[in-house]
């Protein structure tokens, strides 16, 4: 079988999406091809992001590679799965230009994931896979005669509607290591989180975990990327060696959460790379942002979210340090690492407790934003307290109440946003309960 796996080219206006707009490696694709050619299959991937691909010139190229299957996704990168665009309007657009010569039309992603009837009926497409998505695809592609029976999949067109068992969780063991065409690692000019210096070489992206032993009620993670495992470090050591010859300076692990792994930072000790993490502060104690700083870890992207315990209670950070102890371990964190960052939201924090709080980070060298609201996703614990379990107008509902009730957006935002129904080019009234 041929598959064609299609990265959109993303357009952001008029949306409220926060994540990065510089494309990234598409991680979930890179291990779908692996494991699809080690099947004996035919993959390749279209990244209209990365490339700057127009839509008709995806269509040109997935013409040209004749799928069987075509595979859209509907989150920019796996990076971006727990805080991906809400509205499908690029996916949709995508499925429309390819109709005619993608073969099965198949989606992946956080959409599907938590709400595949509804994106069933959006991007028109045959399939919808739910969770993560590479083991599925190569059952897709092996039993290309019927997907009725196949789990984790969502079943439209010619099939009366069916969703078939629960979220897919992959084996991080059978995920190989992951090798980039030169070309791309060339175009990759973004260093994602980087502050410390300007890149002078290419960057990239790589997954040390997957999913988060923790449970915060503003994750969106419910129904992808949930449960915590670590891939082998041979496999890790691999794969960045091979992005080290190729030239790569800087990479980010997009790691829900980047828990101390000592065998991997004395690895990456004896190795000429520097690299970001996202992570909580109070996990890592200060030997081990001792080893972190001398394996080349630059920059740090911390979740703090409340100052007060009753307000890290409220979002179930489980959190066992006091404030004060947060932040000495953030300044620890700051003698080692050239740039960390501690994250705040719109929580219940008294607004003059966040400003002195801030400007005492700020003074000593760590960056300390403005509380942002954060978007009631549909996989978040947020979303089901407000409105139970999500049903086929959850994207719709939680949309409609991140507006009605956020005057000021944060600075990537588009400050006058539309409703999903003007983003998705839909006839319908979204404003929802």
């Amino acid at each position: 079988m041929r598959v064609a796996l299609v990265n959109p080219p993303w357009s952001f206006e008029g949306g409220i999406y926060f994540g990065c707009r510089e494309s990234h490696l598409p991680l979930e694709f890179g291990y779908a091809k692996a494991l699809l050619e080690q099947t004996g299959h035919t993959a390749g991937i279209v990244d209209a992001q990365l490339f700057g691909l127009s839509l008709d010139e995806v269509r040109q190229q997935v013409e040209t590679f004749a799928p069987d299957i075509t595979v859209v996704t509907t989150a920019p990168s796996y990076l971006f799965w727990r805080c991906a665009p809400p509205e499908l309007r690029m996916p949709k657009a995508t499925v429309a230009a390819l109709s005619g010569v993608g073969g099965r039309m198949v989606a992946v992603g956080p959409h599907g994931s938590t709400t595949p009837r509804a994106v069933l009926r959006k991007l028109g497409v045959e399939a919808v896979v739910m969770g993560e998505c590479e083991e599925v695809l190569v059952r897709l592609a092996a039993d290309a005669a019927g997907w009725r029976d196949v789990p984790s999949l969502a079943l439209g067109d010619g099939y009366a509607m069916q969703v078939n068992g629960t979220p897919a969780a992959v084996d991080m063991a059978a995920l190989p290591a992951l090798v980039w065409p030169d070309a791309w690692i060339a175009r990759h000019h973004h260093h994602h989180h980087r502050f410390d210096t300007e890149p002078s070489g290419p960057g990239a992206e790589m997954e040390a975990s997957r999913g988060c032993p923790y449970h915060c009620s503003f994750c969106a993670k419910a129904d992808f990327r949930d449960v915590y495992r670590r891939r082998p470090l041979p496999v890790l050591l691999k794969e960045l060696d091979g992005l080290i010859v190729q030239g790569v300076e800087y990479v980010y692990f997009i790691d829900e959460i980047f828990l101390p792994n000592a065998p991997l930072l004395e690895a990456m000790v004896t190795r000429r790379i520097r690299f970001g993490v996202q992570t909580r502060i109070d996990l890592w104690k200060p030997a081990m942002l001792d080893l972190l700083g001398r394996a080349g870890c630059v920059s740090i992207e911390a979740g703090v979210e409340s100052l007060t315990p009753e307000g890290r209670r409220a979002l179930d950070k489980n959190c066992r340090l006091s404030t004060e102890e947060l932040t000495e371990r953030l300044l620890v964190a700051k003698r080692h690492v050239p740039f960390v960052q501690a994250n705040l939201i719109a929580a219940t924090d008294p607004p003059d407790e966040v400003a002195r709080w801030r400007e005492r980070l700020i003074a000593q060298g760590v960056w300390a934003n403005d509380p942002v609201p954060l978007f009631p996703y549909p996989a978040s614990p947020d979303y089901r307290r407000l409105w139970g379990a999500p049903d086929d107008h959850a994207w719709e509902r939680a949309h409609a109440y991140y507006l009605r009730h956020h005057r000021a957006f944060c600075d990537i935002q588009d400050q006058h946003p539309l409703s999903l129904a003007e983003l998705e080019g839909q006839g319908l009234d979204s404003r929802h309960p």
